[in-house]
């Protein structure tokens, strides 16, 4: 799989990860998604800035729950998953250019 920063820095994500693309007459079909992450998730991505996003390739079929195993993310340490500003949970299927967000789990008071 490959990831990269805007700014074009490149992501280095095992490969052997990935999930089985769709095949048809040998070619795989492959979709790129922006990722940003936030508060305390940004600890597993220090190299991005506040706010920055990462492009991600992932096959034609992923979802949500495929996309944080490619990120390596632990599902516990995430709450909300935004899609395209709506929420969305761990089985959503992923288009070409979908802007994703994972947010942890907050307080206050």
């Amino acid at each position: 799989m490959r990831a990269w920063y805007n700014d074009g820095r490149h992501l280095e994500i095992d490969a052997a990860k990935v999930g089985h693309a769709k095949a048809t007459h040998g070619a795989m079909y492959m979709i790129i998604v922006e990722v940003k992450v936030f508060a305390t998730l940004r600890r597993h991505f220090p190299e991005l800035e506040i706010g920055e996003a990462m492009a991600v390739e992932l096959p034609e079929d992923a979802t949500v729950g495929q996309l944080l195993k490619e990120l390596e993310l632990p599902a516990e340490e995430v709450k909300v998953i935004f899609v395209n500003g709506t929420v969305r949970k761990e089985d959503h299927r992923l288009s070409d250019g979908d802007e994703v967000g994972f947010f942890p789990p907050v307080g206050g008071g």
